[in-house]
């Protein structure tokens, strides 16, 4: 064994899930889509405008922005992700909600796992007073399977 191996032995990550959104565009897609239903909108608006019918073209600017905002709304929650990973005497829950991160890490010995009740719920951490919620971007019927996945591995941490 080496001697990095000795060091980075202590930081073995035992286990590393990342739930993240199911997005089926990649951002160039999402934005050459709204380009072309813009050109699309705009195309269709202009044989109004040129027989003097020039009230559809604001109509058509606030339907675009419209449509834009939630576009850029969409997007900035597109990556968002949670990524749990269990080393050996820590467990880090690292949470990006539209480019913010937040981070949380607990004794592993000390967390107690809380699926909700129904299973659109969440699952609950519990470590020392503190509760995170994890899970929100695993589907409703994977919820429960992975609360049990995580308390077993957690009681390998004993």
């Amino acid at each position: 064994m080496e001697a990095t191996d000795l060091l980075t032995d202590s930081e073995t990550v035992l286990k590393d899930w990342t739930m993240k959104r199911n997005c089926s565009a990649s951002p160039r897609q999402f934005v050459c889509f709204y380009v072309s239903l813009a050109l699309f909108s705009l195309a269709i608006v202009f044989m109004p405008v040129l027989y003097g019918a020039w009230l559809v073209l604001p109509f058509t600017g606030v339907e675009l922005l419209a449509v834009g905002v939630a576009f850029a709304i969409y997007a900035r929650h597109a990556v968002d992700y949670e990524r749990i990973r269990l080393f050996p005497s820590r467990l880090v829950i690292e949470q990006v909600s539209a480019e913010q991160i937040t981070q949380f890490e607990f004794n592993p010995r000390w967390v107690r796992v809380e699926a909700g009740a129904r299973s659109r719920d969440r699952i609950a951490l519990v470590s020392r007073g503190q509760t995170v919620m994890v899970g929100q971007h695993l589907a409703q019927h994977r919820r429960a399977q992975f609360a049990g996945e995580l308390r077993m591995w957690l009681r390998r941490c004993d």
